[in-house]
């Protein structure tokens, strides 16, 4: 079992005018993330769910030869969990990559744009 498979469980969504009527759906255990030798859980990154799309049949409530008749419909399924860095909050500005040092702008004063 792998660190990201440590903080994973599944359970089982139910829905009658579904099919498939059961679809196994992941959820992390976790608020950060299992990480080194022993696994411990590490802050500095968060778990965040996995999403795959999927096709399932809906029933409608239209009958065709006395059978339910099911239309196509797409659907989001959690089919695991990711570590993802949790944002710097000294971050969180709309431009801060602008604010970091280190950021240039290519252009000078005088600079325009080509094509005027």
């Amino acid at each position: 079992m792998d660190r990201a498979q440590r903080g994973l469980r599944h359970r089982i969504s139910y829905d009658p005018a579904r099919f498939p009527r059961y679809l196994p759906e992941a959820y992390c255990l976790c608020r950060g993330c299992l990480t080194g030798l022993f696994g411990e859980e590490d802050f500095r990154y968060r778990s965040a769910p996995v999403y795959s799309p999927a096709v399932v049949l809906r029933r409608t409530a239209a009958c065709a030869g006395g059978r339910s008749v099911y239309a196509e419909h797409y659907v989001t399924i959690p089919v695991g969990c990711t570590c993802v860095p949790e944002p710097d909050k000294a971050s969180d500005s709309a431009n801060s990559s602008m604010d970091k040092p280190g950021a240039k702008l290519l252009l000078g004063p005088n600079d325009r744009p080509a094509g005027r």
